[in-house]
């Protein structure tokens, strides 16, 4: 058996490919990235997330951007993205390689339920856009004195 497979007529090989036909009929092809440098479909921009008791950071890392092709909304606790990124060309010339994005994008991101939807914040610094959510005031703690 391993005699077959390590022999030098190719067998190893076929059996490399019949297992990577196999992957793709189970996880279906053209969903991953197809260069080192690419996002799979639908993960541009690449998002952060983070909290503290008092608000939630989100972070799109987007250099490029254009603010006022950016649409932020945000509904209970789904934030919604929609943008554009421009490409950068000039007349005439042809890309050899293009590893960089610029197309109009769609992010929802869903929040914790106790943000405040009142109460957001967005800025655009280094090709960085942040949005910061507060948590509503009910659900922060509270220190309770003893009398």
């Amino acid at each position: 058996m391993f005699r077959s497979l390590t022999s030098y007529d190719g067998a190893l090989f076929d059996e490399f490919r019949r297992m990577e036909r196999e992957m793709e009929n189970l996880f279906g092809a053209g969903t991953w990235p197809n260069s080192i440098r690419s996002v799979a479909k639908g993960t541009y921009p690449p998002i952060n997330i983070g909290s503290t008791p008092e608000q939630v950071d989100v972070y799109l890392f987007a250099a490029g951007l254009n603010t006022a092709s950016l649409d932020i909304s945000i509904q209970k606790n789904l934030l919604t993205i929609d943008g554009e990124r421009r490409p950068i060309t000039e007349a005439g010339a042809r890309f050899y390689r293009k590893e960089r994005f610029d197309d109009a994008f769609h992010r929802v991101v869903t929040l914790p339920e106790d943000v405040d939807p009142d109460q957001v914040e967005a800025s655009y610094r280094d090709g960085v856009l942040r949005i910061t959510v507060q948590r509503r005031e009910a659900a922060k703690a509270r220190q309770i004195e003893i009398k």
